[in-house]
């Protein structure tokens, strides 16, 4: 069947197997992510998180299962029609990977300057148009070299939806920026939720905060399984000592700096080298 131009894409994951050579890194996992929500991705590092998202992006191919798409089975389609069905993925990588001979204008206006016959005015104007979304109009013309790191996942942002399409892939959107920005970029996203209602958003993240802002669905990755998938509510509900070893995390953490990092013999001798 094809998805309805208007309608959220789900994605629906059945018995997915993957990885690199002959390591299995994801292990017969079964999700839904629902259409037109924020679906968070947690696990471990090294548990999978990038594996499934290089499986979904078709980067990676799977040992077995199945990845439906807006109604789709991705992996039986052919490799023009995986072609087709990918031009309508957005994607906003790690480091925002911006090209850096090219204007903020000119990296968003990218995908449509590869894949249309558009003229320069008019790629200019969806570009602006974009940039205007995420706050950037006025630095149009600036360099990545020129803006701060939040500034340019922001762009990343803003080239990942010029093309408004049905499914957006973060990987890590809040990764190596300060608190503010970090609660700037999760604003971005629940404002592109609310300017664009039918899209399907995927987030790779480790930042509880964000998930706990963003969210409407998680999906918790342990031992390359599905640990648990459902709703943010019912996942801070859940008792399940696994989950609450995420969720308990930053507890954990100012528990263990309660102890002095040095003992008194060490600190001595560091004081006694320190003043000679």
């Amino acid at each position: 069947m094809n998805p309805a131009k208007d309608a959220a894409w789900d994605i629906r994951i059945e018995r997915l197997e993957g990885g690199y050579g002959s390591r299995r890194i994801i292990k017969g996992m079964d999700a839904t992510f629902p259409g037109g929500a924020i679906t968070a991705i947690l696990g471990e590092s090294g548990g999978g998180k990038t594996t499934l998202l290089r499986i979904l992006l078709g980067l990676t191919p799977p040992f077995s299962g199945r990845i439906f798409m807006g109604g789709r089975d991705i992996f039986s389609l052919t490799p023009s029609q995986f072609r087709r069905i990918r031009r309508r993925f957005g994607v906003l990588f790690q480091d925002g990977a911006l090209l850096g001979a090219l204007t903020l204008a000119e990296n968003v206006a990218l995908p449509l300057t590869e894949h249309t016959k558009l003229s320069r005015k008019v790629l200019r104007n969806a570009a602006l148009r974009t940039l205007e979304l995420v706050g950037l109009e006025q630095f149009a013309d600036f360099y990545p070299s020129e803006l701060s790191g939040g500034m340019r996942k922001r762009a990343g942002l803003a080239r990942a939806i010029v093309t408004e399409p049905p499914l957006l892939f973060c990987d890590e959107p809040t990764s190596g920026l300060d608190p503010i920005t970090s609660a700037q970029m999760d604003q971005l996203l629940l404002d592109m939720k609310k300017h664009y209602p039918s899209m399907t958003t995927v987030v790779i993240t480790h930042d509880l905060g964000s998930v706990r802002h963003i969210a409407d669905h998680v999906l918790v990755i342990g031992d390359g399984r599905a640990a648990f998938s459902g709703s943010k509510e019912e996942l801070y509900a859940s008792p399940d000592p696994y989950l609450r070893s995420f969720l308990d995390r930053e507890a954990q953490e100012e528990r263990r700096m309660t102890a002095p990092p040095l003992d008194e013999s060490v600190r001595a001798a560091l004081a006694e080298w320190l003043n000679q």
